[in-house]
């Protein structure tokens, strides 16, 4: 299985495919939804790396993406121009799901 990446910024495209994870640099909603459905029917990409900023711009999609499939895991990741507390979020996140304050 690969990872794939959709992204906004050409740095966060570069850092990753320095890793081996190749990707795509878009910035319209119709552009990520036509590359989202591409794979969606590719059997090779297990998880999917999309930006923040290009989920803001179909959450809808997204979200109904990450509720109804178990193939590809999508995964929202900050860019170099998101908010600087990760760690943060990521509580938030665990704390919402499970319902405890950590």
């Amino acid at each position: 299985m690969k990872f794939f990446l959709i992204t906004d910024n050409n740095d966060t495209l570069m850092g990753m495919r320095l890793v081996g994870i190749e990707g795509v640099v878009l910035h319209d909603r119709h552009k990520v939804l036509m590359e989202i459905e591409r794979i969606l029917h590719d059997e090779t990409i297990g998880i999917l790396l999309i930006t923040t900023k290009l989920v803001e711009l179909c959450p809808d999609v997204i979200s109904e993406l990450k509720l109804k499939r178990t193939k590809p895991l999508i995964v929202e990741i900050p860019d170099r121009h998101g908010p600087s507390k990760i760690g943060t979020s990521i509580d938030e996140y665990v704390s919402e799901a499970i319902g405890v304050k950590l």
